[in-house]
């Protein structure tokens, strides 16, 4: 069940556009910002406020990679895999998230702190390498910068 904050917040974003539906990536984000991840309950919660089927709700969802239909660590870690980063270090940046991590794209640290993704594209090309940890952008990346940037995240 949605709470009254998400309906709240969902209600203000409905404002924006002539159809409820129109909203659905919005409250999407809004819901997952509050319990980390869109479950099926919580799916068919905002389908049935949005008016719209769970299928074309899921089909909205799975169709954006920031929408996680999933659980996910409490750090998402998004590495840029453009061809700029490619061409200036990503595959020694992808190496050593994978040693330092334990887990390659798509998986959760065994204690739940990190979640390992790959983004097509940051925008970042002058900076490359790039990657995104909870929406805190790291560029110029190098192999030497990798352990201090995650011992941040440490918490």
């Amino acid at each position: 069940m949605l709470s009254e904050m998400e309906k709240n917040e969902i209600q203000a974003e409905i404002t924006h556009y002539p159809y409820k539906r129109a909203a659905c990536i919005g409250a999407l984000k809004i819901v997952q910002k509050q319990r980390g991840w869109i479950s099926d309950e919580s799916l068919n919660d905002i389908a049935a406020y949005l008016e719209m089927t769970p299928d074309e709700l899921d089909g909205v969802a799975t169709f954006y990679n920031l929408i996680f239909r999933h659980p996910v660590g409490k750090h998402i870690i998004f590495l840029c895999d453009s061809v700029s980063c490619w061409l200036m270090g990503y595959p020694n940046i992808h190496e050593r998230l994978i040693k330092r991590l334990g887990i390659d794209f798509g998986e959760t640290t065994p204690d739940g702190k990190f979640t390992f993704l790959p983004l097509v594209c940051m925008g970042d090309c002058d900076h490359a390498p790039a990657m995104l940890v909870d929406g805190d952008l790291h560029h110029d990346l190098d192999v030497e910068k990798i352990d201090h940037i995650l011992d941040k995240y440490q918490e």
